[in-house]
């Protein structure tokens, strides 16, 4: 086990898969591809509200009904009820690229031209499609729609150009269109009966009457590209909504034959999907950006707003930071876009402003993404003065300047750091000293100079006069830190030079030479260790005081791309194009860990409380997120990790649990929950969601009180005994019964009632046990090999009934063992152990069955240890409930990682 293992990823909102939006009572929730898993979003909010399982592979078409959700993987189909995972249809012998909802059906289509229909309301008794038909050769699908009213029928489109209409019921093609010698990207049926509107690759719509084989009305666009996404809209409005692949949505009106409006930056890249609102003029829109935006018709002009959206990292981040304690991420991507992640509530994660760029960038005619700042490549941030001034400042690629950045607001700051004004060259390091007040920034000119945050005024430089030179170092300066105090400031050159700095005077108090070209430095303020990283893939740590070298590690084989200490300064982590993260016990002088990914990290930071790791990786633009496993595990310990060449390799986070667990920490599925015997099958665990216990929902004293039983008795127990009423009151005479119902009778002499007694008791010996309730209930569910009415009817009686009930299957009179082994209460407690054996495996009303089960075994312990023929059956038993319990233990870990971190971060 490693000490880092997978947690999970977040920053993903959706992909290039269309999305589906269902509408469920007042609410209407939309359905997103991330990769190999789904999300499910509120529409009122947009709030996540549900995650699917990982799949296999990449997700390529998506479907939903209600509860259940579909979702097409490589030549599969995944049938989801809610977020687990009831079914796989598996006929397919191509990708399937297309799922169309019709009725009670799924239409699937795939590249080679199969459809094949699928009834997932009877896909309990059979998993068979129920329907298949294949296309002409040279007819390749592109997309797929049911027009309005029209029974059984489908509306293919091709790549050709050609347009088809089937019959699903009667295998046949009823009708084809003539094309518009241009490929088809999308088809969508209108409210109007017959009318369908046809999207090209060519960038031209057309709107045509099936029924007739008549256009309509065609529109173009102004912008290259293809037509990907078109919706018309439903609350009265003849609106025609239509995206590009070069991110812009149109807005046509059918009526006047003419465009209503452009939103030239809706999204960055292809629009993937579009939907209006059923009676609304609301407008929802997906991106291949990562992005997912909903719009509103309400102004004056008629033109669309932005209401609400989610969105996250368009292009691979480029450097990360832990931020509030942990509670917060920094994130600076290649999209020019910087974002604060939180760990904890998706909801909380935002882009920060950069000055109305939307306004700017349409009073200049220009696009967004030329008046956004240039990527960050660098950035330090200073938790200490958040609410009393900018608090981050960022380097950008090729820029002269620094930015700064107000974080309470989350806005871009007032002030732009300029050094070196008569000979700008870009900035390429800064650090913010440890009070907040100062920046500090060195560019590829070799300068440093020091900034105050708050009026955003230049104070000083820092020269090397030593040696007679105008700037701090020959050549670019790859790093600067400052130490906790602000005495010293430190220095990296490219040429592999370092330097301490006096931070007040700015003169150089010490410098030593690395011996080849230096690309990072990583400072650590309590302790004073300058970690370096050099060319020679060497990592060197040095006391800056001495000032001398300490610790040398070597390890990597590929360029080492980031970097981080622990928060107390024992570990040193560090990553590099190899794929692997190494972590190095500072004090040890030893690598302690090594884990290999698949894609190689590109930026790390460890959490202030080093129980959470985020990293970066190529390509990806999602961050993700480890669990420090040796602070939640009990067994976890620094021997147990990997040493010298060991490597574990691990798969990267994912966005929802894999396949059985329902958490995805590692690779192996450790929160797996034990298999159910095949002697017993509950026919209700579709209830249930797999893997998971399931709680009683009864109040904690009622099965609490079953624990307790004694001490409470004892506690209740009266002091003194009952005193006699002067004059007892009037009641009726009653007899007690096995069943527990009160029977009255008539008054009898003491004779006839001591005769009568006699005569039960005798009989009660020589027949069977009479049946009560209790009894019944449990005869008949074991017959059934369903316990549902006998939980039912025991979580229904008082805790003090329940022990009466459990007691009088007690065998008193056992003095001869032959008779015992005949004794009706043996067969009882029998079928007792069976259903513990039936309920603890299906994980049903955990808690309350621990409970009857403590009690039932402190009754029944000494019987059962003494009956050979009931012992089999409590080692069955105690085989299941360890295995159960282990797996629900391994829950409660993955439970406890996530509880102290959220204590840790004081949310």
């Amino acid at each position: 086990m490693g000490i880092f293992e997978p947690f999970r990823a977040i920053g993903y909102i959706t992909n290039n898969v269309p999305f589906s939006v269902q509408r469920l009572g007042t609410e209407t929730f939309v359905t997103v591809s991330v990769g190999k898993a789904w999300q499910i979003y509120n529409c009122s909010k947009l709030n996540l509200v549900l995650v699917g399982p990982q799949l296999p592979k990449k997700i390529r078409a998506l479907s939903s009904y209600r509860d259940y959700t579909f979702a097409a993987y490589g030549n599969y189909i995944a049938v989801f009820k809610r977020a687990h995972q009831v079914a796989t249809w598996s006929r397919h012998d191509a990708k399937v690229n297309h799922l169309l909802l019709f009725g009670e059906y799924i239409v699937s289509v795939d590249v080679e031209g199969n459809i094949y229909t699928w009834a997932f309301k009877e896909m309990d008794n059979n998993l068979a499609p129920v329907g298949h038909l294949m296309l002409e050769d040279n007819f390749i699908p592109s997309c797929i729609m049911h027009p309005d009213t029209y029974l059984n029928k489908i509306i293919l489109g091709s790549q050709e150009g050609s347009l088809q209409l089937w019959n699903i019921s009667t295998k046949k093609k009823l009708y084809e269109f003539k094309g518009w010698k241009s490929s088809i990207c999308c088809c969508v049926s209108s409210p109007a009966l017959d009318v369908v509107a046809i999207g090209c690759s060519d960038g031209k719509i057309y709107v045509h009457n099936i029924c007739y084989d008549e256009e309509i009305v065609s529109f173009s666009h102004s912008t290259r590209g293809a037509v990907t996404a078109l919706s018309f809209s439903t609350d009265g409005q003849p609106l025609l909504a239509s995206g590009g692949s070069s991110g812009v949505i149109s807005i046509w009106n059918l009526e006047k034959r003419r465009l209503h409006s452009v939103i030239r930056e809706a999204h960055d890249c292809s629009v993937t999907s579009l939907h209006f609102f059923v009676n609304e003029p609301v407008l929802m829109s997906s991106s291949v950006d990562n992005s997912l935006k909903m719009w509103i018709f309400d102004t004056s002009d008629g033109d669309p707003r932005l209401l609400r959206f989610r969105s996250g990292h368009s292009a691979p981040p480029l450097c990360i930071k832990f931020y509030a304690n942990g509670r917060h991420i920094l994130s600076a991507g290649q999209d020019r876009a910087f974002r604060l992640f939180s760990v904890i509530q998706d909801q909380q994660s935002r882009e920060l402003s950069q000055r109305h760029v939307s306004k700017r960038a349409k009073k200049l005619k220009l696009k967004e993404e030329d008046i956004k700042l240039k990527p960050v490549i660098a950035f330090d941030v200073a938790e200490i003065r958040e609410r009393d001034w900018c608090n981050v400042v960022t380097c950008h690629r090729d820029t002269a300047q620094a930015y700064v950045w107000r974080l309470q607001n989350f806005v871009l700051g007032e002030h732009i750091l300029t050094p070196c004004p008569g000979n700008q060259t870009p900035v390429k390091a800064c650090t913010i000293s440890a009070c907040g007040n100062f920046a500090i920034l060195g560019t590829a000119g070799g300068w440093i100079e020091r900034f105050n945050l708050q009026s955003g005024i230049s104070r000083g430089s820092y020269l090397d006069v030593s040696e007679g030179k105008g700037t701090a170092h020959e050549g670019e300066v790859i790093g600067l830190a400052c130490d906790s105090t602000n005495t010293v400031m430190v220095s990296a050159g490219y040429h592999g030079d370092v330097k301490v700095w006096d931070f007040k005077r700015r003169d150089v108090k010490s410098r030593w030479e690395i011996g080849c070209s230096l690309v990072k430095i990583v400072y650590h303020r309590p302790n004073g260790l300058l970690a370096t990283i050099a060319d020679d893939l060497v990592i060197r740590l040095f006391d800056v005081i001495s000032p001398r070298m300490v610790r040398k590690f070597e390890g990597h084989t590929d360029r080492i791309t980031d970097m981080c200490f622990s928060e107390d300064g024992k570990w040193l982590l560090t990553s590099s194009m190899d794929g692997s993260l190494r972590i190095w016990d500072v004090i040890l002088a030893r690598q302690i860990d090594a884990i290999e990914v698949d894609v190689p990290i590109t930026a790390l930071s460890l959490s202030p409380n080093m129980d959470v790791l985020a990293t970066t990786h190529v390509d990806q633009n999602g961050v993700y997120l480890w669990v420090n496993q040796a602070m939640f595990s009990r067994s976890a310990n620094s021997e147990s990790h990997g040493r010298g060449n060991e490597v574990l390799r691990f798969k990267l986070p994912s966005i929802a649990p894999t396949e059985g667990t329902p958490g995805n920490y590692s690779e192996k599925a450790i929160l797996s929950g034990p298999s159910l015997p095949d002697t017993y099958q509950s026919p209700h665990l579709d209830k249930q969601i797999p893997d998971l216990v399931t709680l009683s929902l009864l109040p904690k004293s009622q099965w609490r009180s079953l624990i307790n039983l004694d001490i409470i008795k004892a506690r209740n127990k009266p002091i003194e005994p009952p005193r006699k009423p002067e004059k007892a009151p009037f009641f009726l005479p009653s007899i007690p019964s096995f069943s527990g119902e009160i029977l009255f009778k008539s008054g009898e002499s003491d004779k006839e009632k001591d005769t009568q007694a006699g005569e039960a008791e005798s009989n009660r010996k020589k027949s069977d046990l009479v049946p009560s309730h209790f009894l019944q209930f449990l005869q008949s569910s074991m017959e059934l090999k369903n316990f549902t009415a006998f939980t039912d009817y025991i979580k229904s009686l008082s805790p003090s009934a329940l022990d009466v009930e459990l007691r009088m299957l007690q065998v008193i009179d056992d003095d001869d063992e032959q008779e015992v082994d005949k004794r009706p209460e043996l067969n009882f407690i029998e079928m007792l152990l069976d259903y513990f054996i039936h309920e603890i495996s299906c994980r049903n009303n955990f808690e309350f069955i621990q409970a009857v089960l403590r009690l039932f075994l402190k009754i029944h312990g000494e019987k059962i240890r003494r009956q050979s023929k009931l012992q089999d059956k409590a080692r069955k038993l105690l085989e299941i409930q360890s295995s159960v319990w282990q797996g629900v233990d391994k829950l409660f870990q993955s439970a406890r990682c996530m509880v102290t971190f959220l204590s840790n971060s004081q949310f």
